[in-house]
């Protein structure tokens, strides 16, 4: 083998070890570019859950809320003038006046 013959086969090596070198990189970019649209996908179910979720819970909060205030406007007025007459008021239906209650044990 001449100088130049054997000038061209390490050539043709270093080509060859560049070409795979790009490839292997190329290949490794590719996967971080997948890697991070899959993770991209998982995260926006996940965020789409917890929205969901926080507007479940929201309307859950609302209702309640709604149902504590009536029950403190309701306690407040218990404690005006003529609230013990409105408590009695509201527990003849329970009891009737001419009634006498009988407690079993």
């Amino acid at each position: 083998m001449d100088a130049a013959s054997l000038a061209a086969a390490i050539q043709r090596q270093a080509d060859r070890r560049e070409l795979q070198c790009s490839l292997l990189a190329l290949a490794a970019k590719l996967g971080l570019v997948l890697l991070g649209g899959v993770s991209l996908l998982r995260l926006s179910g996940a965020y789409q859950q917890r929205l969901d979720r926080h507007g479940e819970i929201a309307a859950v909060v609302d209702v309640e809320s709604a149902k504590l205030q009536s029950l403190q406007q309701r306690f407040d007025r218990l404690f005006t003038v003529g609230g013990e007459q409105r408590l009695i008021g509201e527990q003849d239906q329970w009891i009737a006046p001419n009634r006498v209650r009988i407690v079993w044990r």
